[in-house]
Order: C-alpha cells, then sequence, then structure tokens
C-alpha cells in the first residue's frame, strides 16, 4: 500500500488501471504506528459509511469483517471493477461454474446485483455454488431466499447429521438421517458433501466423519434422487500430512473410502427414476430407485447397527428376477417371488446396493 493506495506499478494498467485505495475498503487487521506495529481489526473511515455493513451475517454481532483488507462493497466504483473482473476472469478462464468462499462475511446486496450481472450478461448458464456456513438450516434457507435462488449452497447441516451419526453409533436414529438439513429444505439449491478441507483433522470446523460411516454417508449424498453431491479428494483418493497443533507435530491420514469408486459407478448406471423409501427402522433404512428406459434402477440398504434386512416389493415387472449386491459386501444372491417380493439384506454397519443380475 503507497499513499492508502494499491498502484501495482509492475502491472503498467495492462489488466485494470483501477486504484484501490481507502474509499475502497471498510477495514483492515493491522496499523503500522510510530514505533511499531499495532495489531487489530480497525474500521477505515470513508464517504460510504463508518460502519461495518448490515448486510452480512450477524453472527457474533456483526461478520462483515474476515481478514486482510476488507472490500468496501457500498462504493459503487468497486462494484463497477468488481464486475469488470469477472468478465475477464471468464473471457481469460472460460469457466461456467464458480465456487464462492465465506459468503457470511461478504453483502448479500452485492452478491445479488453481482451474481445477477453474471446470469445476465456473461453466461446465464453459469453453475454459481456458495459457502454459506451455518449449523441450521433455517438460516441458510433465509440466505437463499434473500438471494433470490440465484445460488446453490452447501448442505452443512446434513455434514453435521453425519458427523453426529458416525459418533454416535447404533445409538442414532437412521430414518432421521436428512432431519434438519438443506436437502430437506430447499433441495434444488442443496448441495450436499460428507467432508471437506475445513472439517478435516486439525482444521478451522474439524468435525471428521468416522471412517465406517463415510460409506453410508456417499450412499445418501451419491444415490438419493434430490441430492446433488460433491466428492471430497482424499475420500476417493487418500492423502497424509503433518500438521501442528500447539507446537505439536500430527501425522493426519484419510483413508480413502473404499466403496466410493463403486457408488459412484451406481450413480452413473442405476441411480434413477422414482424414489421410493422405507425410513422406517432407526438402525436399518433403505430406498429403492426404480430406473428408467436406459437405466435399470438399484435397491439400496443401510445398517449403522447389526445385520438388517428389508422385505421390499418391487412389481411383477421384476417377478423371478436375481439381484446381487454391486458393492460386494454381501456374496449371496436374492430370488424375487411371481411378485417381485424379495427380502434384501445388509451386513452390520454397513451399505450394500443390490442391482438385478443380467444373464450373458
Amino acid at each position: 500500500m503507497k499513499g492508502f493506495q494499491f498502484v501495482f506499478p509492475g502491472r503498467k494498467g495492462v489488466y485494470s488501471d483501477f486504484i484501490w485505495n481507502h474509499q475502497c475498503f471498510s477495514g483492515i487487521d493491522y496499523v503500522i504506528k510510530e514505533g511499531g506495529e499495532l495489531k487489530g481489526v480497525f474500521k477505515i473511515h470513508n464517504e460510504y459509511g463508518e460502519e461495518w455493513t448490515d448486510a452480512v451475517s450477524h453472527q457474533l454481532g456483526n461478520y462483515d469483517y474476515l481478514m486482510g483488507a476488507d472490500i468496501e462493497y457500498r462504493n459503487p466504483y468497486v462494484v463497477e471493477e468488481m464486475k469488470k473482473w469477472i468478465k475477464w476472469y471468464m473471457d481469460t478462464t472460460k469457466v461456467d461454474g464458480i465456487r464462492l468462499d465465506a459468503l457470511k462475511h461478504i453483502s448479500s446486496d452485492f452478491l445479488k446485483e453481482w451474481i445477477f450481472y453474471i446470469k445476465t450478461e456473461l453466461n446465464p448458464d453459469c453453475y454459481i455454488l456458495g459457502e454459506f456456513w451455518k449449523d441450521e438450516a433455517e438460516k441458510i434457507e433465509y440466505f437463499s431466499d434473500k438471494m433470490n435462488d440465484l445460488i446453490s449452497c452447501f448442505d452443512a447441516p446434513l455434514h453435521y447429521n453425519f458427523f453426529t451419526a458416525s459418533k454416535e453409533g447404533k445409538d442414532y436414529n437412521l430414518s432421521q438421517i436428512l432431519k434438519g438439513s438443506f436437502l430437506e429444505k430447499k433441495p434444488v439449491f442443496s448441495v450436499s458433501f460428507v467432508e471437506n478441507h475445513d472439517t478435516q483433522q486439525l482444521q478451522a470446523l474439524e468435525s471428521s466423519v468416522e471412517d465406517w460411516f463415510k460409506p453410508i454417508a456417499y450412499t445418501i449424498i451419491l444415490l438419493s434422487d434430490e441430492a446433488y453431491p460433491c466428492v471430497f479428494y482424499p475420500d476417493l483418493f487418500g492423502a497424509e500430512y503433518i500438521d501442528v497443533r500447539e507446537d505439536q507435530e500430527i501425522h493426519i491420514i484419510i483413508s480413502k473410502v473404499e466403496e466410493l469408486p463403486s457408488l459412484l459407478e451406481v450413480r452413473k448406471r442405476f441411480a434413477y427414476g422414482k424414489q421410493i423409501d422405507y425410513f422406517d427402522h432407526p438402525n436399518c433404512v433403505a430406498f429403492v430407485r426404480n430406473g428408467n428406459e436406459k437405466h435399470p434402477g438399484c435397491i439400496v440398504i443401510m445398517s449403522n447397527s447389526d445385520e438388517g434386512f428389508k422385505e421390499i416389493e418391487l412389481g411383477k415387472e421384476h417377478a423371478d428376477s436375481t439381484y446381487i449386491d454391486f458393492l460386494k459386501n454381501r456374496h449371496e444372491e436374492i430370488h424375487t417371488d411371481e411378485n417381485g417380493k424379495a427380502i434384501f439384506c445388509v451386513n452390520p454397519g454397513s451399505v450394500s446396493v443390490w442391482v438385478k443380475k443380467y444373464k450373458p
């Protein structure tokens, strides 16, 4: 910062001739005074306001400031520069989707105007996903409504359901796993996930889902008809790293979820058509995807306790058929009767996806 301005002399105005001065920021996390550095969060008084904006989350009173130099989105020149920047970015990269971080700290008034500009002037089909991290679905729903459904939001409440279920084991009522989720409130605008970079060990929102439950959680978000899933890279490929807590180095290993590739294959080949739920037991639940003209459908059954089973009638069009567990957790074959009825099983604390066995 030179004379309260970011001038970027090396760029020589190639990308933009906009000058970022104190009118473009609402706060900063430190100031330099004679004799040394004074740490803290300081408001920057400018002609657009001397207080934090009100169009943010009211967590802890006001969540406008997060870190670094906080941008003043009440300044119309800043808004126009942000529009020019995103146009340059999208023209340069050719992206057709954007993920926005930390939306609790950004003016919803600005976001609505900026995203409307993207949708109307740049790409009406641009997919925009935001992280508005709340453990209460009603608060995410309020934000989504305020944004006029212009963006999708991560379903943090569903993640916390998975986290709690993995900790409580058989004491968790699996039939209520979707209760209180954003998926339950606004499925079209909900993005479901099991883990992310913030929830893994030693991170800011640490709430790691235990390994035994991850196949169940991924089954729910990948194979349900309304869920729009996001897969965490380390859960697919594994990860290993060293992190530090209280000056102590800790070796972290994130094991890959062995069933995940097969679940992705099931989503691609079988998880189509109307869904019929059998969420009628606290420890064993199931759902059926009926399939469509091109995809045969599947029967999904999960348990967070002992070995479980469900009697399911698929209809006479599936009479005298043979089913196998695509995940290979169960090795028997299941045969339907003349009405297409059979008892489908699952191992303790596990998941099975039963698909029709076709003769070669």
